[in-house]
């Protein structure tokens, strides 16, 4: 099978977030028809593995997810030599069946080579699994029950970027941070307004904001390392207006409007809370805008001692996918890149990837993976109806992962 047929046949196949078993059939069925060893475990997740004959190269794990953005209706494909794209109803699901396919191709051809080789001949390829995971989109919870200590790989290739040329060797980590602001005393706001023990936490917590840092905290040639992002604002009596906006089905902007122009402004707010994301791939970064953060709510709770509390709950959704010493794959990729014609761009990406994941993890041998997201073909419009993949640079990327492997 070609790569664009393969690609084609995959993308036809709807597969929502936890709803990836057809293409778990498809995928099993190309492999064990061709004589690769493929099965499916307890969770849905799907793994294939392949010998290339060759001892001294070391083994590497290739990976991509089989759920895409959009629902089960029918997909069909648009193709104009340049393009393949959908009639625009739904998502083409180039994210990520662009790396399934990928991968399922270069297992075909790693198979057919080494049979075909004679006796004399040096096997191209050394010892490759597969990991084709389901619900990436949604909450990750394929990667979560990936069964990582029967895996026998160090390094990891994840194909799941939009552009053809990305090796991504780092990833934010995601962080959710809650900033409470609560005072014993609340009352009437004109009643009780000259008492001055009466503070507004509404009004304090701007102390905070004030003070606790905003935007990109530290970057590199690769890109940004560390960022922080104020999300919300909430204080004070937005009950009732929260209530009331419920009742008559507001959402949105209309919602957010509404409440800000209905809630009670006759109260001395008694809570307030500051909402922020804390993204990073360095894990000293990290805690050093924590420990800052820290110290500013220290400070404020002696000033307001008896008055009024702040306190910091921190939520981790995404560990850090923070950079490996080892430069090994970078290496394999720069020769690589230059047999394909191709751009390398090394760098950080400042979002979540199933990376995270892996590089938290270890191997059946006890070995942290050492993954790097990577990009095989420029894919557009990413989870709309407009998405679509550049077929040369898809065939291009091809050549790239044809050729790590060969160079590895």
């Amino acid at each position: 099978m070609e790569l664009l047929d393969i690609f084609k046949t995959l993308v036809k196949i709807p597969s929502p977030s936890m709803s990836e078993g057809l293409v778990a059939d498809k995928i099993i069925e190309i492999l064990t028809n061709a004589g690769i060893f493929a099965r499916r475990d307890d969770y849905g997740n799907v793994y294939a593995e392949i010998d290339g004959k060759n001892p001294d190269k070391p083994p590497l794990l290739l990976s991509s997810h089989m759920d895409v953005v959009g629902d089960d209706s029918p997909v069909n494909i648009v193709e104009n030599g340049v393009f393949i794209e959908t009639d625009k109803k739904r998502t083409l699901g180039a994210d990520d069946k662009a790396g399934v396919a990928a991968i399922l191709k270069l297992l075909l051809d790693i198979k057919s080579e080494t049979d075909s080789l004679s006796g004399g001949e040096k096997p191209l390829y050394g010892k490759v699994e597969a990991v084709f995971t389901r619900d990436e989109e949604n909450s990750m919870t394929g990667i979560e029950n990936v069964e990582f200590n029967r895996l026998k790989s160090e390094y990891a290739l994840i194909l799941d970027s939009d552009k053809l040329g990305n090796f991504e060797i780092s990833g934010a980590g995601y962080i959710k941070l809650t900033i409470s602001v609560k005072t014993p005393y609340g009352g009437h706001s004109g009643l009780d307004i000259s008492d001055k023990k009466r503070l507004n936490a509404a009004k304090i917590i701007a102390e905070i904001i004030e003070k606790v840092p905003q935007g990109v905290q530290k970057a590199d040639k690769t890109g940004t390392i560390t960022s922080i992002n104020l999300g919300s604002v909430i204080g004070g009596g937005v009950e009732n207006a929260l209530y009331e906006a419920v009742k008559r089905n507001l959402k949105g902007a209309e919602a957010i409007e509404f409440v800000a122009k209905n809630s009670m402004s006759n109260i001395i707010n008694t809570s307030a809370f500051a909402h922020y994301s804390l993204r990073s791939s360095d894990i000293k970064a990290k805690d050093d805008l924590i420990t800052k953060i820290e110290e500013i709510l220290r400070e404020f709770n002696k000033k307001y001692d008896g008055l009024a509390v702040a306190k910091l709950e921190i939520e981790e959704h995404l560990p850090i996918f923070e950079k490996s010493d080892d430069e090994f794959l970078i290496q394999i990729a720069r020769k690589a890149a230059d047999s394909a014609g191709i751009n390398l761009k090394v760098s950080s990406f400042h979002a979540g990837a199933e990376t995270h994941i892996y590089a938290n993890r270890k191997n059946a041998e006890g070995k942290a993976f050492k993954p790097v997201l990577a990009g095989i073909a420029d894919v557009f419009n990413m989870h709309s109806a407009d998405e679509k993949i550049d077929i040369e640079s898809y065939k291009k990327g091809y050549e790239f992962l044809k050729a790590f492997l060969r160079a590895l």
